[in-house]
């Protein structure tokens, strides 16, 4: 049996989805990627399982449906509404954050501009114990260096 942890991500931009892959090859673990372009993808993807996500990757800026629509459906979907929701966008400011956080997101990290950075936050999403994690205000938002 594989008891790798599942990770989905969606995003449109291809280089991201590529430099996503290789920082999760790179920072070792055993995992599972999942990856869709777009909201609707990821939500048919999710009507299918197995494989169960363990954690979701969604990007805010996507055609066809957007990361908010999609998180809206993520959580209104008793098989979904628990799955641990990180929203990796590009966008960074107060409204954005405040509505991903509303709508349910567990976590926001705005997109690094380094792969070095973009390690630190996949090290740091997939270390968090989600059971026991509060998406407060103060804890809501990480930014890697």
């Amino acid at each position: 049996m594989n008891n790798n942890k599942h990770i989905f991500y969606a995003d449109d931009d291809l280089d991201d989805q590529e430099l996503f892959r290789e920082a999760v090859e790179e920072i070792g673990g055993s995992y599972d990627l999942h990856m869709r372009s777009d909201g609707r993808q990821l939500l048919n993807l999710l009507q299918s399982p197995p494989p169960a996500p363990d954690v979701i990757f969604l990007d805010l800026n996507m055609p066809l449906m957007n990361g908010y629509q999609a998180l809206t459906e993520i959580r209104k979907n008793s098989k979904t509404r628990n799955v641990p929701v990180v929203i990796f966008s590009t966008s960074d400011d107060e409204k954005t954050i405040n509505r991903s956080r509303e709508l349910g997101a567990n976590l926001y990290v705005p997109k690094p501009t380094s792969y070095k950075a973009i390690k630190n936050v996949l090290r740091h999403s997939l270390g968090i114990d989600w059971k026991t994690f509060d998406p407060a205000k103060e804890n809501f938002v990480f930014r890697a260096c």
